[in-house]
């Protein structure tokens, strides 16, 4: 009598079975682990189908070239920034000093939280012309946010208090890099972004 042989387990993620949306998510979140763990330099198409578990024209198939691919990675990594941003500060009615403060704590919070890998591959992505088009639609979405958090709040006219904002975006992402690096605490860089923002947009 022939004994039927065990069959392998079958790991649904690498087995084809995930839609196309699926496949993409969870390429993304493998190029990230990829990041974290080995640095951007070696996240490449063809590493990423072997961490996937996947082949090569499947990865080709989602982001076409590696240039692709690490737009797609800060753009996704970034939006996940900013809905995280968006779930904490959704609290209304908060009153000036407030809001400032935990807008401070938020933003640098989800920053630095993001941080590693995101600037990782924005370095990454140095002298591609397609990732200052990116980067640049991410920070406008960023400094609209900012935007729509402290206008009720600030007497500063609202031309005024945009450009207000796109300085802050800059001064969090700095104070975030700091923090990242090691060069600051979050306690003393939360303190020194409360006083840009009360200073900056009269709060």
């Amino acid at each position: 009598m022939q004994v039927e042989k065990p069959k392998a387990a079958v790991d649904n993620r690498t087995a084809g079975r995930l839609s196309k949306p699926e496949r993409r998510q969870q390429l993304l979140e493998t190029a990230r682990l990829i990041v974290r763990e080995e640095g951007a330099d070696r996240l490449t198409l063809g590493h990423l189908a072997v961490r996937a578990g996947v082949s090569k024209p499947v990865t080709y198939e989602h982001f076409e070239t590696r240039t692709r691919l690490l737009i797609e990675l800060y753009r996704w990594i970034d939006t996940e920034r900013i809905t995280a941003f968006r779930t904490l500060m959704a609290q209304e009615n908060r009153p000036a000093k407030e809001t400032v403060s935990a807008l401070a704590k938020t933003y640098l919070a989800c920053g630095t939280d993001q941080g590693d890998e995101f600037h990782a591959v924005g370095a990454a992505l140095a002298g591609s012309e397609e990732r200052a088009g990116v980067y640049q639609e991410l920070v406008d979405a960023v400094i609209e946010m900012f935007l729509e958090v402290l206008r009720p709040h600030s007497s500063v006219r609202l031309e005024s208090l945009a450009l207000a904002c796109e300085a802050l975006v800059a001064a969090g992402d700095a104070l975030t890099s700091a923090v990242t690096r090691g060069n600051c605490s979050a306690s003393e860089a939360e303190e020194v972004y409360v006083n840009l923002i009360e200073a900056v947009t009269k709060c």
